[in-house]
Order: structure tokens, then sequence, then C-alpha cells
């Protein structure tokens, strides 16, 4: 009896846990949409994975004092748009840590930017999705930038 019961947890845990997977690779690939949106430039697919309501915020640190500056996510999705075509972007994620919990997720990726093949800056984006309708979006990004220690 104790045997079924134990059998029974686990089976009920590693269901549980493939879910739980599942969910992790669908936040995973929004993120990873975005990101080859921004390389391609492609409003439509930067459209796509933000909610409306997103908010878009950036800490920034100059002479010791630390801001954060909020984008509106239509102003940022316009500005890659205008990116001269022979500057190539991108932005490397290096690692992803992410918690669900029900519709909620939060993203954590430290990220190499590139210019031209040439390491810009660096960072780590931290970012929050809901699930709705079916479908992950991004609610809330705030990355880090810095020069140093890349």
């Amino acid at each position: 009896m104790l045997t079924l019961l134990l059998l029974a947890g686990f089976s009920f845990s590693s269901s549980k846990a493939q879910g739980s997977l599942a969910e992790e690779e669908q936040v995973k690939a929004v993120v990873q949409k975005l990101f080859q949106g921004l390389k391609e430039r492609d409003p439509e697919a930067l459209n796509a994975v933000f909610a409306d309501h997103a908010l878009l915020e950036t800490v920034q640190t100059h002479q010791g004092d630390t801001t954060v500056k909020r984008e509106v996510v239509k102003d940022f999705i316009n500005s890659i748009g205008v990116i001269p075509v022979e500057m190539e972007i991108e932005e490397k994620l290096l690692g992803f840590e992410v918690k669900i919990d029900g519709a909620l997720a939060a993203v954590w990726t430290p990220y190499q930017f590139y210019i031209n093949g040439k390491l810009a800056h660096c960072g780590v984006n931290s970012l929050q999705l809901v699930k709705s309708g079916g479908e992950w979006q991004i609610v809330y990004l705030i990355d880090t930038r810095r020069k140093e220690g890349c």
C-alpha cells in the first residue's frame, strides 16, 4: 500500500514537472522571439510578444547615481525600425532562469549586446510575462546596461 502511494505521488509530481517544463519552454520561446525580432528588425515579431499595456525600463548609472528610464514600447519598436540596414545588431542571451506560478512567469537573462560583431555592452534582462488567452506575453521588461565587466 505504501509503495502504491509513493508511486502515485511520484507520478503526480512527474506529470506536474513535465507540464512546468512545457510552460517554461513556451516562456523561453517568447523571450527568444523578442530578441530574434530585434536582430531582424521585425516590428510585427516585436509587437507580438508585448502585451498592450507593457512597460519597458532600463536601469542607468551615471557618475554613481542610479536612475530608471522608462520607454514606451511602441517607441522602442519604432526605433528598431530606423536602425541603418548596414548596422548589424544582436543581443546574445547567455542563459535563462525561469520561474512560473500559474499564469505568471519571471525570466532572468544575462546578455551581451553586439553592434557589427563588436561587443557594445552587457547586462541582465528581467522580464515578467503573463499568460492570457492561452498565450504568454511580456508585460514588463527592465534591463541593466554596462560597458565594464563584460
